[in-house]
Order: structure tokens, then C-alpha cells, then sequence
């Protein structure tokens, strides 16, 4: 990842999710005919940087062997359901939170965080950029399809970034792409990709794995994300625009209210 790099994570398919949001919009809309509201009333975003911390994490043996994120679906169950949120990709950011504090403990990132960075990014591993046939988790929390951004040639709003990695991650020989619900180019997840399963693999299209290393990206130079200043570098070194930090925090700030993200 590189903060010199706009956009370089997304899938470049801006004008299809806006037609996504569109109708979803006239769906809710739609919900006011016959003169009441919905179901649900959202609260407020708080436009607080950094955001405030989401539901407590348990602790857990994060050295066992194993996927040890599923030590956290009882927590992260009930979470998901308020939220909106694979109970899957809900553990595994739980999960990176409590092996960051104990790697980097310095750093104080919270689960939703990264939780609000995923939700930018591919929407938990749901989003790929098709207007139909999107990507889910399979059972091992493996992003199925793969979600591969477009390729970094230098197009307008895009970085160009020749291979890396001979096609391994992203498919690609000539350039670069994003690859796994977190959005990682091959290049930063060879420096920063770490194994959160315990398969021995660390694989960017398994949410785990994608989910620590973004922490590992995120708590790189010894940034404390419990200030502003260092919650903003953190999420800058994603992407460094400034409508990407705003949508990343007022996600953040949504599942600290255990609500979903709009």
C-alpha cells in the first residue's frame, strides 16, 4: 500500500456502485409511501477523529492453533446481526484487535477501524466491482470469488504500478492490482501480509489474514490511533484522500453504534 497511491486499493467501479446506492436509496425511500417510517431509526455519526472504540472485545487464546477467530463468534454473532456485517469478517477483525494490542501495544486500533476500512474497500468481501454476481466468504473465510481491483496502469485517478509479483496474487503480468476483501497490492502484502488462520499461509483473500496484516499496516511506524493525528496517518496510508478518511471514520463511528454502515 502507499499513501502516494489514489484509489489504488478500490475496484475502480465508482459509477457501478453508484448505481448500486441509487437503488438502494429509492428502496428506503420507497419505505415512506404508506406514511411510516422504518423499521429501524439510525442515530447520529459523530464526526470524532479518532472514532470512538467499538464493543469490547473478550479476550481470547490468540496463540492457540487454528482459526482462532472462531473463539469470538459468540461475540461477534449478535454484533454482526445489529451491524450488518458477516459474523466471519466481524471475528476477524476482533480477532486482528486483540493480536495488535499484543504485538504493537502502542498502537490501540480498534476492531471497528478496520471494520470501516473493509466496509470501504469491498464491503467485508462482498463487493468486486459486478453490478451482479458479487463475492461472500465461503466457510474458511476466503473472499469466493477473489475480488482483484483493476489493473494500476496509470489510468486517470489511478497510480501505475508494473507487476510485483509475476501475476501470482492478482492474475496480472503487466500491472498490479488490489487483491482480498482488504484491498492489499502485492507488492505491500509481501512486506505486511502475515497468517491470522493458523493454515501457515498468509493468503490477502482470506478475511484473517487480511484483516491482521491491515492492522500490521495501520500500526506501522509507531502510530498510536488513539490521537487524531496518529488515526489519521493510519488510515491516510490506505489512501490519501480525504473523502476516503471521512467515509472510513463515519463507518468506524456507525458500528461503535451498533449500526450499520450507510
Amino acid at each position: 500500500m502507499s499513501s502516494g497511491v489514489k484509489k489504488a486499493f478500490g475496484c475502480g467501479c465508482g459509477s457501478v456502485l453508484a448505481v448500486v446506492m441509487v437503488v438502494s436509496f429509492v428502496g428506503w425511500a420507497l419505505s415512506f409511501m404508506d406514511g411510516t417510517a422504518p423499521i429501524r431509526q439510525l442515530q447520529p455519526i459523530p464526526d470524532d477523529v479518532p472514532p470512538v472504540h467499538g464493543e469490547m472485545v473478550p479476550q481470547i487464546d490468540t496463540g492457540a492453533e487454528g482459526r482462532t477467530s472462531d473463539q469470538l463468534r459468540f461475540w461477534a454473532e449478535p454484533l454482526a446481526q445489529d451491524i450488518g456485517v458477516s459474523v466471519q469478517a466481524v471475528a476477524a477483525y476482533g480477532n486482528a484487535e486483540l493480536i495488535a494490542a499484543l504485538a504493537w501495544p502502542g498502537c490501540n486500533l480498534s476492531w471497528n477501524t478496520l471494520a470501516g476500512i473493509g466496509q470501504i474497500e469491498t464491503r467485508h468481501g462482498t463487493y468486486n466491482g459486478k453490478m451482479f454476481g458479487g463475492s461472500s466468504l465461503d466457510e474458511n473465510g476466503v473472499a469466493t470469488p477473489p475480488i482483484i481491483g483493476v489493473p494500476l496502469d496509470g489510468s486517470p485517478g489511478f497510480a501505475e504500478i508494473p507487476d510485483t509479483d509475476n501475476g501470482e496474487l492478482d492474475g496480472d503480468t503487466e500491472y498490479d492490482r488490489a487483491v482480498g476483501p482488504m484491498q492489499f497490492i502485492p507488492d505491500t502484502w509481501r512486506r505486511l501480509g502475515l497468517d491470522a488462520n493458523g493454515d501457515g499461509v498468509a493468503d490477502p483473500n482470506q478475511i484473517d489474514d487480511a484483516a491482521l496484516s491491515a492492522a500490521h499496516l495501520l500500526c506501522s511506524y509507531e502510530r498510536d490511533l488513539a490521537t487524531p493525528e496518529g488515526w489519521t496517518q493510519a488510515v491516510h496510508s490506505y489512501n490519501m484522500s480525504n473523502q476516503y478518511l471521512k467515509d472510513v471514520r463515519d463507518a468506524a463511528a456507525s458500528y461503535a453504534l451498533r449500526q450499520p454502515a450507510i
